[in-house]
């Protein structure tokens, strides 16, 4: 398995996409990645927009940035709350000086704008964020995914095949 003991988080609140949360990290599982969860409270059930459960692993606070190779946001709603928490934006920060694997997917590059590392980006996103995407300097592209180096970022479900198989590429690259 070529991401055995990679070690991903995926960032959460109520609200998310329950496939763009849920079809990356069994793909990522499927490879031997270790995929953590985290939200504003430890062992918390937050629920996806269609009703789909995930417990939280850990509270942000709890979360050691440094000892992750990749992080992954999801889209849904959950993004216009997870960039409100400074906890998340520093976790996003620290990928992007790092220049380790950042997925975002959807309304997920509400989160990316916020932590203020698009200027310069080729991103793609829901056409919905399109200018805002634009406004913090990135040039957007309307195709399944994008890849940027360490940014990978999709436009919505169904272009999750091709965003997970680029994010596994990402991470596996990256080692």
């Amino acid at each position: 398995m070529r991401l055995k003991d990679v070690k991903v988080l995926t960032v959460v609140d109520d609200e998310f996409e329950d496939l763009e949360l849920w079809y990356p990290i069994y793909r990522l599982r499927e490879e031997g990645a270790i995929c953590h969860v985290a939200g504003k409270e430890a062992d918390h059930t937050y629920t996806g927009k269609y009703g789909v459960p995930v417990k939280s692993d850990y509270s942000f606070e709890q979360i050691e940035i440094s000892e992750y190779d990749g992080i992954l946001v999801p889209g849904g709603w959950a993004p216009d709350k997870l960039r409100r928490y400074d906890e998340v934006l520093d976790m996003v920060t620290f990928m992007e000086e790092k220049k380790r694997p950042i997925g975002q997917i959807c309304h997920a590059g509400w989160v990316l704008i916020s932590a203020d590392i698009l200027r310069g980006k080729q991103v793609t996103s829901t056409p919905g964020i399109k200018h805002d995407m634009m406004n913090a300097g990135a040039e957007w592209h309307n195709e399944g995914v994008v890849v940027d180096g360490h940014l990978i970022s999709s436009r919505r479900p169904p272009d999750l095949p091709a965003y997970a198989k680029a994010f596994a590429d990402a991470l596996a690259d990256s080692e």
